[in-house]
């Protein structure tokens, strides 16, 4: 297929302008929402170990939240009920004194409460893990700090990002339009690297591009959808409410007429058949609208929430008032934001669907990163024959520094931070400060070090960083095995493995990198922006060799 060239020229600067703006930033959401697809086994390697909690029978479910309610008045507000219980959430009930908000609280503190041994109720206040929210924000707002009236800054900036996100795919494709059957599987290694990174660019975004076309829209909807609502509200409802909650029986005020718990989860299981009821959302139930919100989980489903579809039900008459979430009950409207979510978070086809978006996040922040990368090298001076090494522009260099701090860095942060649980969890007196306050430690100083060393110098060194931090969690698992004294802890549940195994795998992906990145500086083209000065060059190539 032939494209005219000055269609090509002008495709070609909006592809790599509103990559150039969006790509770093894209960079660390990538990764971030690569890592949400296993939030859950995340927080579970966190998670302190407590005290075993025995399964309770029906009978014992029914008791431990009347005696709550009766105890513990909070609870009245709001309270879940867990069927399905891990490391991070080991009690069947628990409920928070405080009204939980938008934004995530650190210094958040949450009830536990199940049966003795007495079938008496045990409850305690702990502060769970918030490692797993720390990392969706990461994801949600590229770790960029403040609010915007009531929604984080960074939010906006994802979604604007988003926008050219967009763009930059539609340019990329009518880009390759006139190479694509000859060069789409072409990976041409040689001398010169910058083919090997286009080709590598190339391949990935095309084989890869439905998941980036509906990552890009869908992150445009979930950062500025409060605007999108207000707008349907003016111009379609006009003065009928969008959003209401389903009117069931009113709460007579007394939580002792509660249905009991075992009756609602027999229910819901009659109502969705073949679903797994994992837990059991109790909302307002002193207010004239109580409501309980049922989740219930089937890998053969397209669900709303990250695992579970929703129902809807009455605590007091286990009337079911809304299956719109349910996912065989649901509407064309609710099927159709259904399908906007669970095509964003992967929440369909279980874990090895997981696997597949945890790569194709990876592989996403990969594009950004090497798309920076062939930015900055399209943009060198090259070397005239035996003349010295031009300066570079000021501003590849500064690029080219962003780009291995910031990315970098965010790695080195999210590494540092799981380890921080681990390690300060004797010592902090506030564990999630602890874990928010270790990244930005972390991604700042990487950024720092990228700045003032330059990009040749810090490449190879902030990727052996990010190598060690890896290869430090599942070593940091092993020596709490070996070493309990030190009052660590290691899981041996299949998802706290996996933590492991995982994070050993891409500290060695990471190595090889480093490894690259040092022999690019050392021995690659003197006018580039990765070369090491030459006064470095030789204790570099005795670096490489003492690593052989």
């Amino acid at each position: 297929m032939k494209v005219r060239s000055d269609i090509l020229r002008i495709y070609q600067s909006l592809h790599t302008w509103t990559g150039i703006c969006a790509g770093i930033l894209l960079f660390i959401g990538f990764f971030g929402g690569a890592l949400t697809m296993f939030k859950h086994p995340l927080e579970r390697w966190v998670s302190a170990p407590s005290a075993p909690v025995a399964a309770l029978a029906p009978q014992q479910i029914d008791t431990v939240v009347r005696e709550v309610l009766a105890a513990h008045p909070a609870a009245r507000e709001e309270f879940t009920l867990h069927l399905v219980r891990h490391e991070n959430n080991p009690a069947p009930v628990t409920w928070s004194a405080a009204h939980a908000g938008r934004d995530i609280d650190l210094n958040a503190m949450r009830w536990q409460g199940t049966l003795d041994a007495q079938g008496k109720l045990a409850a305690q206040e702990v502060r769970p893990s918030l490692f797993g929210e720390l990392v969706d924000m990461l994801h949600r707002t590229g770790g960029v700090p403040g609010t915007l009236g009531d929604e984080y800054l960074g939010v906006y900036l994802m979604g604007v990002a988003g926008v050219l996100y967009f763009l930059a795919l539609v340019s990329g494709v009518v880009l390759l339009l006139p190479t694509l059957v000859k060069d789409f599987f072409a990976l041409r290694k040689g001398k010169n690297r910058k083919r090997f990174w286009l080709d590598a660019h190339n391949v990935i975004g095309i084989a890869s591009l439905p998941f980036h076309i509906v990552i890009s829209l869908t992150v445009i909807v979930f950062a500025f959808h409060d605007q999108f609502y207000d707008s349907l509200q003016q111009v379609v409802y006009g003065e009928r409410k969008m959003w209401s909650r389903p009117a069931g029986t009113p709460g007579p005020g007394d939580v002792s007429k509660l249905a009991p718990a075992s009756k609602l989860v027999r229910r819901a299981q009659q109502e969705a058949p073949g679903f797994e009821v994992t837990e059991m959302l109790f909302m307002d139930l002193e207010s004239p609208r109580p409501l309980v919100r049922v989740g219930v989980a089937n890998d053969d489903y397209v669900v709303r929430g990250a695992v579970s579809g929703y129902l809807l039900m009455d605590p007091y008459s286990a009337q079911v008032l809304n299956t719109s979430m349910l996912p065989p009950k649901s509407d064309a409207w609710s099927s159709i934001a259904a399908s906007f979510f669970a095509l964003h978070f992967g929440s369909y086809g279980g874990n090895w669907m997981r696997w597949v978006y945890f790569a194709f996040g990876l592989s996403g922040a990969f594009l950004f990163y090497s798309g920076n990368l062939l930015w900055v090298e399209k943009r060198r001076k090259n070397q005239l024959r035996d003349q010295a090494p031009p300066v570079q522009p000021r501003r590849t260099a500064l690029l080219a520094a962003a780009t291995v701090g910031i990315c970098l860095g965010s790695v080195a942060g999210v590494a540092g931070a799981l380890l921080a649980a681990k390690w300060l969890h004797a010592s902090a007196g506030n564990l999630n400060a602890a874990l928010m306050t270790a990244y930005y430690v972390v991604f700042l100083s990487c950024v720092a070090w990228a700045f003032w060393r330059g990009a040749a110098r810090a490449a190879p060194q902030l990727l052996a960083l990010c190598a060690a931090a890896g290869f430090a969690i599942p070593v940091t698992s092993l020596i709490a095995r070996l070493l309990p004294s030190l009052g660590m802890w290691a899981h041996g549940s299949v998802g706290a493995v996996a933590v492991d195994l995982t994070a050993f795998v891409l500290a060695l992906v990471l190595a090889w990198a480093a490894r690259l990145a040092a022999r690019r500086a050392r021995s690659g083209p003197a006018d580039s922006v990765w070369a090491a000065p030459a006064a470095e060059a030789p204790a570099l190539a005795g670096a490489q060799e003492r690593q052989a």
